[in-house]
């Protein structure tokens, strides 16, 4: 028994068998978040002060720049897997949407490259 309808079987349309892999993702992304932002929260409130200098020399320790780095990068990530659900469901102008997602992905990736590049000159000891 076949539940393709025969239009589809001639169109060769179908499940793109896309949508499971793409929820999951932005479900771990989002569990990853979560645990990342709560780390972050508590380990900045820990900081004596806001002064660059404090703030600098507490990102130059190996274990806090990983994972500044890893947050900056899964952020972009789920924002970009967010994003690009809005996209695929609200703009119908196949035009408007490839054009959308593109830029969206473009400036997801700009964002990763800058908080990247960020983190990674204060880790290895950027002066003000």
């Amino acid at each position: 028994m076949n539940l393709v309808t025969p239009l589809n079987r001639v169109l060769g349309l179908g499940s793109a068998k896309d949508g499971t892999e793409h929820w999951w993702r932005q479900r771990v992304s989002a569990v990853a978040l979560a645990v990342l932002g709560l780390w972050l929260a508590i380990a900045a409130l820990g900081l004596d002060d806001w002064e660059y200098a404090t703030v600098a020399a507490w990102v130059r320790r190996p274990t806090i720049s990983v994972l500044l780095l890893i947050s900056v990068l899964t952020s972009c990530y789920h924002s970009q897997l967010g994003v690009q659900i809005v996209v695929e469901d609200y703009v119908h102008a196949n035009a408007v949407k490839i054009a959308t997602l593109i830029l969206s992905t473009f400036l997801h990736v700009s964002l990763a490259v800058a908080g990247a590049f960020a983190v990674l000159k204060l880790a290895f000891g950027a002066q003000a």
